[in-house]
């Protein structure tokens, strides 16, 4: 897997082309989908707030549609390694499209939420926080990872109850590495598959809210 994957920056989808000074919320897609996926939520998040929906830098094996972060399959099958890499790609991004923003958050599904976590981890002092749905955090440590301890910044964690998508080893050791490194909002939502729930958005939007409510107050 190329150590230099780019984000196709032509491809990601602004919710306004005014977003001086405005916090910003970047979604992360799953494996399969694209920078549309995730933008239908918009109308679903707190209003006052920039949103991105970025492409992931991969092209997923024929014939699965859509972009990926890393591959699932393979040596490189949702490897540690190959989670970083993309995180990277995703910093670099963020480096030249969201110079302006007071306080970013990240809201990623599945491999989006696994990258976006990654990101935390690789720049915990970026983001004031984190909405992972259908996603795990990645195992083996990184540098920064002490730091996030003291950070402990908020992360939202949400899945269902028959998501049989992530593996069960990987949700195992989500369920204990969050709530050690970050100020953690978790909830399991009862017959909920692979996707996400009005009600699941309902406790998004509060848990953003409350994310807005102290960047207003700092």
């Amino acid at each position: 897997m190329s150590e230099n994957l780019t984000i196709d920056d032509t491809a990601t989808r602004w919710s306004s082309p005014d977003r001086g000074g405005m916090p910003l919320l970047v979604l992360l897609h799953g494996y399969g989908a694209d920078e549309h996926d995730l933008f239908g939520l918009v109308p679903y998040l707190p209003e006052g707030i920039a949103v991105a929906s970025v492409a992931a830098p991969l092209a997923p094996p024929w014939p699965m549609p859509g972009r990926s972060w890393y591959p699932i399959e393979g040596l490189d099958g949702r490897s540690s390694a190959a989670v970083t890499l993309a995180a990277e790609s995703f910093l670099r991004w963020l480096d030249t499209a969201a110079t302006e923003a007071p306080s970013i958050a990240l809201l990623g599904f599945s491999q989006g939420a696994a990258v976006s976590l990654q990101a935390l981890r690789l720049a915990p002092e970026r983001f004031g926080a984190v909405v992972a749905l259908s996603g795990y955090a990645s195992p083996g440590e990184l540098p920064n990872d002490d730091a996030l301890e003291e950070l402990r910044p908020p992360v939202f964690w949400g899945r269902g109850t028959h998501d049989d998508v992530i593996p069960p080893a990987l949700i195992d050791h989500t369920a204990q590495w969050l709530p050690t490194h970050s100020e953690l909002s978790g909830r399991v939502y009862t017959g909920l598959t692979h996707s996400i729930s009005e009600e699941e958005l309902i406790d998004v939007h509060r848990f953003l809210t409350k994310w807005l409510d102290g960047v207003a107050a700092s």
